[in-house]
């Protein structure tokens, strides 16, 4: 079994067994991947790193991969970008939820996809930044996640063509926000919040129209107070 390097975005981990987690990673080498790390709940050995493993944390790795496996193992781990501002701050960790929600139901391919690592990686980059227009980076990011999986708008016309036919265009109104939002994603434009929860609400049925089994967000009733 072959050892590569690869960065990676940590999306979720869950306990298994007494001191170990199972931990899904989108690397940039081969997509989606599940990596079991035996210890690192323990206090011993791996004890430390667990806080390597926190959802959304940009990493190197160094790991083992066979194909015909669904489990694989890190042999390294480091953090890639220490995070300076996302930690510090309630409103970019609700932001973050959203992302960690929204990533987990829609990343499932086992292969290397590197525009969509790219976006994702500077993405996470830009939410760090002290001065990203935070209010509306959901937005943006939902816009620029859809162009990446194939079925993203060129126009608000487009969003909102789709939606109506499902009964779930709310109000026209919404039509020239967003496409300002499509045609200048890093303009902050100073969206009052109930129109930015309206069109956050738009943007995910326009995912749920496209990812099989989407569903409803847990994070969305704490964002919407953003």
């Amino acid at each position: 079994m072959n050892l590569f390097k690869t960065r990676g975005v940590v999306l979720t981990h869950l306990r298994y067994r007494d001191t170990s987690i199972i931990v899904k990673i989108y690397t940039e080498a081969f997509g989606l991947k599940s990596y079991l790390v035996n210890g690192v709940r323990s206090g011993r050995g791996h004890g430390g790193k667990m806080a390597l493993y926190q959802p959304l944390n940009l990493v190197d790795l160094v790991v083992y991969n066979r194909e015909t496996q669904q489990l694989h193992r890190i042999s390294e781990i480091r953090l890639a970008h220490p995070y300076q501002t996302i930690p510090y701050q309630v409103r970019k960790s609700t932001v973050c939820l959203l992302l960690t929600e929204v990533l987990a139901k829609t990343l499932t391919e086992a292969k290397a996809e590197p525009y969509l690592f790219d976006f994702l990686y500077q993405s996470l980059l830009t939410l760090d930044q002290p001065q990203v227009a935070l209010e509306q980076f959901p937005l943006v990011f939902l816009l620029g996640l859809a162009q990446q999986l194939g079925f993203g708008a060129e126009s608000a016309a487009e969003v909102a063509g789709q939606l109506a036919a499902f009964g779930h265009w709310p109000d026209d109104g919404l039509a020239p926000p967003l496409q300002a939002l499509i045609e200048r994603p890093d303009e902050p434009l100073g969206l009052p919040r109930p129109l930015r929860a309206a069109l956050l609400d738009a943007l995910l049925r326009f995912f749920a129209l496209h990812v099989d089994g989407f569903g409803e967000l847990k994070s969305l009733p704490v964002l919407r107070e953003l």
